[in-house]
């Protein structure tokens, strides 16, 4: 059977995928805000391990069509382990129609064009990619060790491999003085890339995080529900995208919001207006259906 190795993360929308621990932990591990695999160090497992799982999925689970590559970093393998799982992957659910990974831009930067092309003709058609921002100085309080550019470059490369990208954005990350800055900066990072999913979140200290620490010492914002809401609104508003679904449902936002762009935009902008002019009357979701 499979045999998780500590705490298991995956996206919303893998809710009823096979999720697999290729990997253990997250090669970068550094963001400040994040606490998902600090107690794991990260490593490959070996393929046999692997194979194992495969066959008892395959045995008991029956239709498998989605599998997800845990934990935080699978993509930073090697592209021919990656190869070589996905083949047999391939091999053990004839139904299986995506394979999926979160993507870290220190991954997207050692992998080629050609070797994510091969993966994805393997079948890992689809990368989750942490933006959380595009502005410089919040990348950097972020510790994403990436700047802008670089972000933009990593996407791109994942575009012209033609791989999908369902891509996050931290509302809050800037703080109060830094909000406005922070929306316009992460909307020109986001049209650069023009991913095919765009979700936002709002960040949240948790423990045993660099993030938490600078909360406890008072050095951290906490937007409130109406300001957050005028820094999505500055976010949307500055999006000029081809055809990307977007979704404000994590539990860690005061609104629900989805639509597709740019065919929604207005109507997206439209309704946080009439939020912004009248708050009182706003159904932000109550703190304690709010989570991670």
């Amino acid at each position: 059977m499979i045999q998780y190795e500590g705490k298991l993360f995956r996206p919303p929308s893998e809710a009823n995928s096979l999720i697999l621990q290729a990997t253990i932990g997250c090669s970068y591990n550094l963001c400040t805000f994040c606490a998902m695999y600090r107690d794991k160090r990260f490593r490959v497992r070996p393929i046999d391990e692997l194979q194992a799982e495969i066959d008892w999925a395959a045995a008991h689970l029956g239709r498998v069509d989605k599998v997800f590559l845990a934990d935080g970093d699978a993509l930073v393998a090697k592209h021919s382990f990656l190869a070589e799982l996905l083949d047999r992957l391939n091999a053990a659910f004839p139904d299986l129609r995506r394979v999926s990974c979160y993507a870290s831009p220190q991954s997207l930067q050692v992998r080629s064009v050609e070797e994510m092309r091969d993966l994805k003709e393997r079948g890992l058609t689809l990368y989750y990619l942490g933006i959380e921002s595009g502005h410089d100085g919040v990348l950097e309080s972020l510790e994403k060790g990436v700047d802008a550019e670089e972000m933009i470059a990593v996407g791109q490369k994942a575009h012209e491999a033609g791989v999908k990208l369902s891509t996050m954005i931290l509302l809050g990350a800037g703080g109060r003085a830094g909000s406005r800055d922070h929306a316009i900066e992460s909307a020109r990072v986001v049209n650069a890339i023009q991913p095919r999913f765009v979700s936002t979140l709002v960040m949240t200290p948790v423990e045993d995080t660099p993030l938490w620490e600078e909360d406890q010492r008072g050095e951290v914002d906490h937007l409130d529900p109406v300001e957050l809401a005028c820094e999505l609104r500055e976010f949307l508003a500055g999006l000029e995208l081809e055809g990307s679904v977007f979704r404000s449902n994590h539990a860690s936002n005061y609104l629900a919001l989805a639509g597709t762009l740019p065919k929604d935009k207005e109507r997206l902008v439209a309704g946080l207006d009439e939020v912004l002019a009248d708050p009182e009357r706003a159904r932000f979701v109550p703190e304690w259906m709010r989570g991670l």
